[in-house]
């Protein structure tokens, strides 16, 4: 049997982030490659005048004009009450694939994608108000659904932990990279030498400028190795998230306002530049569910410095030099160890490259199928 398959592209339509890139990448690998194993058809709250991405265009899509707190508050209530009340509003549909944290009550099969328990683990990176909506709904919609599928080994444990949900129920489905995107670039094209021009030799974080991605570290790191003589920028890329502040006057106090670098959001075509000049990519998160900028610098040739808490030892596997992020000594002493030592460079290269190559999003969305047919 084909299922008919309501997939929820919202984060594609309204977040350029981790679950936005999620949702538009599963999305564009079930249409191109599991078109002969299901039927596909994209939902998205339209609210903010925003639409699906140039890349969804040719997929059926349905929309529901409803704002954003609204449709929230609705999911939620539609599984207080029991009532599948929002389902009028879909098209007919055999699985209803949630690929964010909103799980409306369905008279038919149901998935759920979670991507993390953050706001468990550091609640005071979230607003009062999503904390407080989450640790409503999170249990309920984790309950409910028919299926849930975990983005990293992490956050199948905590799923498992938190809401008392059977293992069984819970399968890790790695995301996976654009392998034709991530890719060293040439260090002489026009873009790289710009990059080179402003910004020297730098150290790279890619990610949404919030608390817990721990910028503070990076940062006293980079003083750390300034003082013995390094001569090292560092690059950051990403949009604004929330409670940030703190970290431009740290900035300000390390004396380092010509040494970090804003670059904002990126477009993708860019990233691989970035990542290919760039002498380390940091990620010191203090947690994270999934870590898709480990992956693309490994696809870019770039050594990755990664926290060693959280999904991100599964994901940088021994490709990379792993540390705690609360130790900014631990981290200048691994880019020390990384610009110092030529054979260790070349190894992390090399394997991290291939390590990068075993993440697609084919694979991800023919075992997402899997789970799709296993409901029916």
């Amino acid at each position: 049997m084909r299922p008919k398959v309501i997939l929820d592209a919202g984060p594609a339509v309204h977040q350029a982030a981790g679950l936005g890139r999620y949702a538009t990448e599963l999305a564009t690998a079930l249409w191109r490659g599991e078109s002969p194993r299901t039927e596909l058809t994209l939902f998205y709250n339209d609210h903010s005048g925003h639409r699906l991405p140039a890349a969804l265009s040719d997929v059926p899509s349905s929309r529901l004009p409803m704002g954003q707190y609204r449709w929230r508050l609705s999911a939620l209530a539609s599984q207080v009450v029991h009532r599948p009340n929002l389902q009028r509003h879909l098209p007919p549909g055999d699985v209803y694939h949630a690929t964010e944290h909103l799980l409306p009550r369905m008279a038919r099969r149901t998935v759920l994608t979670v991507h993390d328990l953050i706001f468990r683990h550091l609640p005071e990176t979230h607003t009062w108000r999503n904390r407080a909506f989450l640790a409503m709904a999170m249990p309920l919609f984790a309950r409910r659904a028919d299926a849930i599928i975990a983005v990293s080994e992490q956050t199948k444990r905590d799923v498992v932990t938190a809401y008392g949900v059977p293992e069984a129920k819970v399968e890790v489905i790695p995301e996976g990279i654009d392998q034709d995107l991530f890719q060293p670039v040439c260090t002489g094209c026009d873009l790289s030498r710009t990059l080179q021009q402003r910004h020297g030799d730098y150290l790279l974080m890619v990610g949404t400028l919030e608390p817990r991605k721990n910028h503070a570290a990076a940062a006293r790191a980079l003083a750390i190795l300034n003082q013995r003589g390094r001569n090292l920028n560092l690059v950051v890329v990403g949009g604004s998230g929330w409670k940030f502040s703190p970290f431009h006057k740290l900035v300000e106090e390390l004396n380092l306002g010509t040494r970090v670098h804003f670059a904002g959001r990126v477009p993708d075509a860019e990233l691989p530049a970035y990542y290919t000049n760039a002498r380390v990519l940091l990620q010191p998160s203090l947690y994270e569910g999934f870590g898709f900028p480990i992956l693309e610098a490994m696809g870019c040739a770039t050594p990755v410095v990664s926290s060693n808490r959280s999904s991100l030892p599964e994901l940088a596997g021994d490709c990379a030099l792993l540390v705690d992020p609360t130790e900014p000594a631990a981290i200048a002493h691994a880019v020390e160890q990384v610009l110092d030592q030529p054979r260790l460079r070349s190894e992390m290269i090399r394997g991290g490259r291939k390590r990068a190559a075993t993440f697609t999003w084919a694979e991800a969305a023919r075992r997402t199928v899997d789970i799709y047919l296993s409901l029916l």
